[in-house]
């Protein structure tokens, strides 16, 4: 096994939610420095192979959430190669608290090379595989990092975000950050907790939060500064505490789609800090919102 460390930090103050602990977008930000330095590590980094045109991109990606990080927490991330395609590497991470030593969050992501600019993966080159294999690590569970699936019909959707990509959300590249997509998706997931009575009013008095354990991510297309995005959602599943909430974003001018989301989480007792149950009249809400 050939783990790389490749990333070492702290919560900031200003990277938690309202349900106190780190605040998801911030995660993809580690995840992009981790995803980064191990791309370096192999060669495939973006001043490697900007003289040809290409650059490396997350296509899709899962992570699973087991143990909450708040303010103050130390981290740290290793990473390496679960998995070489034929087009694409299935890098993985594993988030840890550094005080402890506890494993807090897993993240697998099937990331490619493409032409800058575009989203179609490129075959990879044999020394570009070779040096991943070098990297190569033993993977527990599930090996699979898939986009969701998308709806049968788009008829219960709600609109759920509109706005514009601002330009320090932009990458090295001039696109849309994955953290930029997290942070609307995360005000999306909002606007539906809402749209059956899980207001923030009802939060704060009832002091319950959401609190996810789960995300399944594709990114098909890009944004850039000045784009207008939209996000566009629906519940697919609710259970006693749990609830599963699908999130399209598209380039609102074009119609076409850069960005799919499905978030599994659980309403929070926030004293407890445990799952707890939604209110009877709340859940039958939720449940005549459910899409196919």
């Amino acid at each position: 096994m050939s783990w790389l460390e490749t990333y070492r930090g702290t919560v900031h103050r200003w990277e938690v939610d309202n349900v106190d602990h780190f605040t998801v977008a911030y995660y993809f930000a580690r995840f992009e420095d981790a995803t980064l330095a191990l791309l370096h590590a192999i060669g495939l980094d973006p001043r490697s192979l900007e003289a040809g045109g290409r650059t490396c991109a997350t296509v899709a990606c899962r992570v699973s959430y087991q143990r909450e990080l708040r303010v103050g927490d130390i981290l740290h991330v290793r990473s390496g190669v679960v998995a070489v395609e034929q087009d694409a590497l299935l890098i993985g991470h594993q988030v840890f608290d550094s005080g402890d030593g506890a494993l807090c969050t897993t993240v697998l992501q099937r990331t490619a090379v493409v032409e800058i600019g575009k989203r179609n993966p490129l075959p990879l080159g044999h020394a570009s595989r070779d040096a991943a294999e070098s990297f190569r690590v033993d993977w527990a569970g599930d090996t699979t990092a898939e986009p969701p699936q998308e709806p049968a019909t788009d008829d219960r959707l709600l609109d759920t975000t509109r706005d514009a990509i601002k330009p320090p959300e932009l990458d090295a590249l001039g696109q849309a950050a994955l953290p930029s997509f997290i942070h609307r998706f995360s005000a999306a997931n909002s606007q539906v907790l809402a749209a059956f009575g899980m207001t923030p009013a009802y939060m704060q008095s009832e002091r319950r939060g959401f609190s996810t354990f789960e995300f399944k991510l594709g990114i098909p297309g890009a944004l850039r500064a000045g784009d207008l995005a939209r996000v566009r959602s629906g519940l697919t599943h609710v259970g006693n505490s749990s609830m599963r909430i699908f999130h399209r974003m598209t380039n609102a001018r074009t119609g076409e789609v850069v960005a799919t989301l499905e978030q599994a989480g659980v309403q929070l007792d926030l004293v407890a800090r445990r799952p707890a149950a939604l209110p009877d009249v709340m859940r039958a809400r939720a449940k005549a919102l459910l899409i196919s």
